[in-house]
């Protein structure tokens, strides 16, 4: 199926996930001339497409309702921002929000004129066309409009639809907090190597390459995680030592459990 893409989108903020957000789309094929970008810090990326033709921080007295309003702010930023944008929702506007924790209604409070909201989480492999993001949709969504919101999702990675709204916040431990989660691995795994006896150079590119070649196994393979690490591990051998560390019952799965635990907790806090 084929989707239209939009006859206008504003994205508002254009930090790191809403500036790979817009290199997704423009990959799709979204022309430069259909989006505005509002974003008191444009980057030099920001600058360099609006030469191109973005159209880059106008007045927004003088844009008209747009087709998608693009939440990609800081979610503290909302209240000041909303009053300004509610005039840029139209009757078949639809709000794409990547705010953490800020919920359907919370967005609908402060955006009285939004019928048609999407409450999503992506992560920052976005960047790279390797995100995952989960979304859930407002009851005023239509069929076409979420067709149109998976389109723009897609764009960027995959995409994971939910029925409850309630879960967001799990996911935003999970996938939206993960990365940085995983990125702190190579720095313990380089650290470890180090202290080890490793050159610290040495530690760290061995660290980097292998979580990401592990990664890209994991991305091609159809093996649950659980048989990719068997398939590492010989009976008696160094893996199955090292993972009696891991998999105690103080080791790495319940301290991944509070870690997450605590970005829920703190996604939650963000609500309201």
């Amino acid at each position: 199926m084929t989707v239209a893409l939009p006859a206008s989108l504003l994205l508002v903020g254009a930090g790191k996930m809403g500036g790979a957000m817009l290199d997704g789309w423009l990959k799709i094929g979204l022309p430069l001339a259909r989006i505005t970008v509002i974003d008191p810090h444009p980057s030099p990326d920001m600058q360099a497409l609006a030469a191109r033709g973005l159209v880059l921080n106008p007045a927004l007295e003088s844009l008209a309702p747009q087709a998608v309003l693009v939440l990609a702010v800081k979610p503290q930023m909302l209240d000041e921002a909303a009053p300004a944008l509610n005039r840029l929702v139209g009757e078949g506007t639809v709000v794409l929000s990547i705010l953490a924790g800020k919920t359907i209604a919370n967005i609908q409070e402060r955006l009285p004129a939004a019928l048609s909201v999407v409450r999503a989480m992506p992560n920052l492999p976005a960047s790279i066309g390797r995100g995952v993001t989960a979304a859930v949709g407002s009851a005023g969504l239509t069929a076409a409009q979420r067709d149109l919101a998976q389109a723009l999702l897609a764009g960027v990675g995959s995409v994971e639809w939910l029925d409850d709204e309630a879960l967001i916040d799990a996911v935003t431990a999970i996938s939206g907090s993960g990365p940085a989660y995983v990125f702190h691995l190579a720095e313990c795994l380089a650290e470890a190597g180090r202290q080890l006896g490793l050159p610290a150079d040495v530690a760290v590119r061995l660290a980097r390459a292998t979580v990401s070649g592990s990664g890209e196994l994991l991305h091609q393979s159809d093996l649950p995680a659980g048989t990719l690490r068997e398939n590492v591990t010989s009976k008696g051998g160094t893996t199955a030592a090292a993972l009696d560390v891991l998999m105690a019952a103080d080791g790495l799965q319940p301290l991944i459990t509070r870690t997450a635990g605590a970005a829920k907790r703190r996604a939650a806090e963000l609500s309201g």
